[in-house]
């Protein structure tokens, strides 16, 4: 019926001070929030803020080019990550691009050779047994007092992950802290014991470093590091275990089951990551055992693991423990019942398909037949950076500065309203992108400032698109009111088409592209979006609250919205169809 019809209408028109409430809320909101975390400034990229940029090209081993795969590469990346966040780099960005290269970006105040050392070298990988562990900041440690203990019911073949992490940090009841440390001692010392016969019973020279690493083998100082080792601080865990060898006793972290970070005493390196043939994460139905990780070892492999798995098995936990440490931290801690003979192991326990493929990716990655060769390294200062900041907020002012004009000349009045849109859109588009540094890692480079300046261009035509659909309504005749609202559902059409053709072309570039392209991308999706939303809550209800005021409403010369300047023609009025003629019937 027309007139719910036009009671609807004439609600929505008399209500737009509620759309401007909700941006306004949603502004101060986003403004709140960005001075709550302390992050009040977007967060610069390398080429604005100064860093260094490595690039890094996969070379196979000769006869096996298959290996420069998706997923080799994949593990790469990961593997990188962990030890450019290992210097303490939170921002850093490692990112495949291309078949075989690999993109390191490193943002400035980090030792750029030693960043390069240590992500152009393959990741060492090393099974050692455990010695002594318990959670970092609080447990007990749980060396067994006792060298020898009877194997657990295992099935043959197997080293069992164990699925409570919490068994480790407990002591046996019987061990009191002399007997504790005197079995670690033992087990530094004993030739008969795996730690010992690593490297052939050899003993190399305390080393301590001076970050804090383990003191090789002199079991002195090994445990008090050990002691006062605490892997919950991240410098800590970036630096224990520098500068010891294969060769060697070691301290190490990891986390465990419940997610607590975990610190080990480790002896020697029994079994290389090279030793390794093939890994893989299975799901085990036979057994019921769910997701497992299955090892293949190289011949010499499997001789290694069956001697040293056949030692662990006779000891108590966690001295029947093996770690797999990867570049320093322990990735797996599972233990065994019985010699492993078969050169081939199966690791199962508290998996999950996500962390049985971290894990058998990891093993894979030791025995990996890739290097990486550093084709190029480009340190940009923060002075550059700067400059190319500051060369580009010109840019972008001078592109504002000309469409503020174009629209003071052309629409007059209705460029304030375009303006305080423009503002509220920058508002917008300021606060999410400090939010968004925090929270998903985006820094804002010299790409995504482009794509800044050219979504000005964006939403200025989204304005356009809406003023000239009202000034064509005003020149067919009608007042400004009625104006407003019968060219709001064309101008939105067109609006909305406009905006998924630039979000459509942003998406498609963000995935297609890597590195420093998917910045302008991202910027140019986040602030088509944002148009759509200043449009609609913030435009729209403006302009419907403006054409009630006289000095549009009656169409001020410098309103933009003249009809005499628009050549509108006479207004539009009803007119009274002429009554048809009575006719009377003659008797």
């Amino acid at each position: 019926m027309a007139t719910p019809k036009k009671g609807r209408n004439a609600s929505a028109q008399s209500k737009p001070g509620r759309s401007l409430a909700l941006i306004l809320i949603a502004i101060v909101a986003l403004t709140g929030g960005m001075f709550a975390s302390g992050h009040t400034k977007p967060r610069l990229g390398i080429d604005l803020a100064g860093g260094t940029s490595i690039t890094l090209r996969a070379v196979p081993e000769a006869g096996n080019e298959a290996a420069i795969n998706k997923t080799n590469m994949d593990t790469a990346v990961s593997i990188m990550e962990r030890r450019v966040n290992g210097l303490g780099v939170q921002e850093a960005e490692v990112q495949t691009q291309g078949r075989d290269n690999i993109i390191v970006n490193i943002p400035k105040g980090t030792n750029s050779e030693q960043a390069r050392k240590q992500v152009g070298t393959t990741a060492k990988l090393y099974f050692r047994p455990v010695l002594a562990t318990e959670v970092s900041g609080g447990g007990t440690a749980s060396p067994s007092p006792s060298p020898t203990g009877s194997p657990s019911d295992q099935p043959s073949g197997k080293a069992t992950d164990k699925p409570e992490a919490t068994d480790k940090g407990s002591a046996s009841p019987s061990a009191s802290p002399t007997t504790q440390g005197r079995a670690v001692t033992d087990a530094l010392k004993a030739d008969a014991t795996p730690s010992a016969s690593a490297s052939g019973g050899a003993k190399a020279s305390p080393s301590a470093s001076a970050t804090g690493g383990a003191a090789g083998d002199d079991p002195s100082k090994l445990q008090e590091q050990y002691a006062k080792l605490d892997c919950t601080d991240e410098k800590t865990r970036s630096t224990v275990g520098d500068g010891v060898k294969a060769s060697q006793s070691t301290l190490a972290c990891g986390k465990n089951a419940q997610g607590q970070w975990q610190k080990y005493i480790l002896g020697p390196a029994e079994v290389d990551g090279t030793d390794v043939d093939k890994a893989q994460a299975v799901l085990n139905t036979q057994t019921g055992a769910g997701w497992t990780v299955t090892m293949d070892f190289t011949g010499a492999g499997g001789k290694k693991f069956a001697d040293v798995t056949g030692k662990l098995a006779q000891n108590q936990s966690p001295q029947n423990q093996f770690a797999i440490v990867l570049d320093g931290d322990v990735v797996s801690d599972p233990y065994v019942s019985q010699a492993l003979t078969g050169g081939n192991a199966e690791i199962s326990g508290n998996f999950n398909q996500q962390s049985a493929q971290e894990l058998a990716n990891m093993l894979s990655y030791g025995a990996l037949p890739l290097t990486f060769k550093v084709d190029s390294m480009t340190t940009v200062t923060a002075a550059l950076g700067g400059d190319q900041l500051q060369a580009g907020l010109i840019a972008g002012a001078i592109g504002l500065a000309l469409v503020v004009i174009y629209l003071l000349a052309y629409y007059r009045g209705l460029s304030f309203i375009a303006i305080l849109s423009l503002l509220v859109s920058a508002a917008l588009t300021y606060t999410l992108m400090s939010l968004l540094g925090p929270a998903i890692g985006f820094a804002l480079n010299l790409p995504a400032v482009c794509g800044a300046i050219v979504a000005i261009g964006i939403t200025a035509d989204s304005f356009i698109v809406y003023f000239e659909r009202v000034r064509d309504e005003i020149r067919e005749g009608r007042t400004l009111r009625p104006a407003v609202e019968r060219a709001w559902p064309r101008a939105r059409r067109t609006i909305l088409v406009s905006d998924f053709v630039s979000f459509l072309a942003a998406a498609v570039l963000f995935i297609v592209t890597v590195g420093k392209v998917q910045g302008f991308a991202f910027t140019l999706g986040l602030t088509t979006l944002l148009d759509v939303v200043v449009v609609f809550l913030f435009t729209k209800p403006l302009l419907t609250l403006m054409a009630r005021r006289p000095f549009f409403a009656n169409g001020h010369k410098w309103s933009g919205l003249d009809p005499k300047s628009l050549g509108a023609q006479p207004p539009l009025r009803r007119t009274r169809r002429p009554s048809a003629p009575i006719e009377t019937k003659e008797a």
